[in-house]
């Protein structure tokens, strides 16, 4: 895997054998920031800033027949376009609580755990990120995501995580460059 940090054999078996890619979305998704912009007292607009280099590798990986999907414990209308300009099949937000709705993606995908990838950042991410066979932190996520994960992205949190995540997967399958060409802006 050229141009890509050395990884074990483990890894790339583990990479190699994932079908469904999850990921929470503030702190992964996005540089965990929250912006909100006041319209009047009483409400405000939510802004999210999501990286190009992210979206064309969920594009990717769509491509390439990965299914995927996000859990996050916030309601956003941004995250919900994103998700289906991204052809995300599974959002799932307002989950305090992230394992009750991985058991339920899991059961409607059909899989087992062994083919799931989940990307993390913060410690609600932990119970999920201990149960998949693709563990992956962002690189400013907290000690213990580090602790837990199989792989740690070089990039950080909405600058190209998730993007490194796919390349990892695709790259372990050795079909990244076969989907080069396939690549849509």
């Amino acid at each position: 895997m050229a141009n890509f940090p050395k990884i074990s054999a483990a890894l790339k078996k583990r990479a190699a054998q994932i079908e469904l890619l999850l990921m929470d979305v503030d702190g992964t998704m996005t540089d965990g920031g929250v912006t909100l912009l006041s319209q009047t007292e009483e409400i405000a607009l939510e802004i999210k800033t999501f990286d190009a280099h992210d979206g064309q590798g969920l594009t990717l990986a769509h491509t390439a027949g990965l299914r995927t999907g996000c859990i996050t414990g916030h309601q956003s209308s941004a995250l919900l376009r994103r998700a289906y300009e991204m052809n995300m099949e599974f959002i799932y937000m307002k989950q305090a609580l992230k394992m009750p709705a991985y058991e339920e993606i899991v059961r409607k995908a059909a899989v087992s755990d062994s083919v799931v990838a989940y990307v993390g950042d913060d410690l609600p991410d932990l119970p999920v990120m201990r149960r998949v066979g693709l563990a992956v932190a962002v690189g400013n996520a907290v000690r213990e995501v580090k602790e837990t994960a199989h792989y740690t992205t070089k990039a950080l949190a909405g600058h190209g995580a998730i993007r490194e995540t796919v390349e990892l997967i695709l790259k372990s399958k050795g079909i990244w460059d076969s989907l080069i060409d396939k690549a849509r802006a």
